[in-house]
């Protein structure tokens, strides 16, 4: 029996996770959604996803600051940033955080599933 992949969307604008949560339920993974950094790491250590996609954004505690905490938490945790467009410099500063990749808001939802995919070819502990 093949595992369910447990994802973590961490974004406070519902009208960007609703939809994308919704999509991906329909391709068989299993959804949850954070709608700020603090909530993330709570589900973090009490549902232990898979993969997390994380807003940079966010209020309470924005998504740089959250991925640093991840990696106290899990090293090897992927991550998937979210962004409404490239920062250069903010997407240089995370490099030493080790980020599996970025998903540019307004993109198709298959780019999400793409990074997904790519994740779980690389990943050991979440090859199929």
């Amino acid at each position: 029996m093949e595992k369910t992949i447990k994802i973590l969307m961490v974004d406070d604008e519902e009208d960007f996770t609703q939809p994308m949560a919704f999509w991906f339920k329909t391709k068989g993974y299993e959804v949850s959604v954070a709608n700020n950094g603090k909530a993330a790491l709570e589900k973090i250590n009490t549902d232990k996803p898979d993969i997390v996609f994380l807003d940079l954004n966010m209020p309470v505690m924005d998504g740089f600051e959250t991925l640093k905490r991840i990696r106290k938490i899990d090293k090897t945790l992927p991550v998937i940033v979210i962004s409404a467009y490239a920062d250069p410099e903010k997407l240089k500063q995370m490099q030493p955080y080790a980020i599996s990749g970025v998903f540019y808001k307004g993109s198709d939802f298959e780019e999400g599933a793409t990074l997904i995919e790519s994740v779980l070819r690389t990943h050991k502990k979440l090859k199929k």
